[in-house]
């Protein structure tokens, strides 16, 4: 067997100056990524106006009596437009912040976590209740902090979510009552006249689904969610 020549041995011999091999990196690279991924969608619905969007339109489409229409899918995909539409000032602050250095190799994966926390933390606290704030921070058992931004994201995102899940219960409730009327309101008349066989559900429904159209409901509900953030 023939030993190996002294132009192969420097492939062969490991390196041993101490050097960063960003060869080296690529395994936890594809960790890290593949991790977000899987948390991608836990985490657009806790640091996103996705919850708040998502209980109105679950408001909207059981008021209105249609049950599957418009579809999951749907409403979903509008949510997100609309997520992305409003959390667009935020994500160009994150790459301004965190992406775009790293990418240049000015900063090191964590301290661009650290940095892109900053301008999401500043989003998430501007509509977390100061009650859901106090709720997890004595959870938590941590002292009363010197200001909002010093409390960690832990308590954070928590008071975030619940804070939006009473807004979005809220307007969902304050978009019930008309529809609620009308049904009342069929109920009363169908009654009157002896239509007894015929659920008043089914006469609600065309009337809501048509007085809906008339006041171009669609606008109307997405300009409210716009205007409430």
């Amino acid at each position: 067997m023939r030993p190996a020549t002294q132009g192969t041995l420097p492939a062969l011999v490991p390196d041993l100056s101490g050097k960063f091999n960003p060869s080296d990196a690529t395994p936890w690279t594809i960790l890290f990524v593949l991790t977000l991924i899987t948390l991608l969608p836990a985490l657009v619905m806790a640091v996103t106006p996705l919850v708040r969007l998502m209980v109105v339109f679950h408001f909207l489409r059981q008021a209105l009596g249609t049950q599957t229409a418009p579809s999951n899918p749907t409403l979903l995909g509008l949510g997100l437009v609309m997520t992305w539409f409003l959390m667009q000032p935020v994500l160009i602050q994150v790459d301004r912040q965190a992406v775009s250095p790293y990418r240049q190799g000015l900063v090191t994966g964590w301290d661009a976590i650290d940095r892109g926390a900053v301008p999401v933390k500043a989003y998430l606290l501007r509509y977390a209740r100061e009650k859901d704030l106090a709720l997890f921070t004595s959870a938590a058992q941590l002292g009363r902090p010197g200001r909002p931004e010093d409390l960690p994201m832990q308590v954070v995102v928590p008071a975030y979510m619940l804070s939006e899940l009473k807004a979005g219960f809220t307007i969902g409730a304050v978009l019930y009552l008309p529809f609620l009327l009308i049904d009342m309101v069929t109920a009363a008349v169908t009654t009157s006249i002896g239509m007894f066989q015929l659920p008043p559900v089914v006469v609600s429904t065309p009337l809501k689904i048509l007085l809906f159209v008339m006041v171009d409901g669609w606008n109307l509900v997405a300009g409210s969610l716009l205007k409430s953030f």
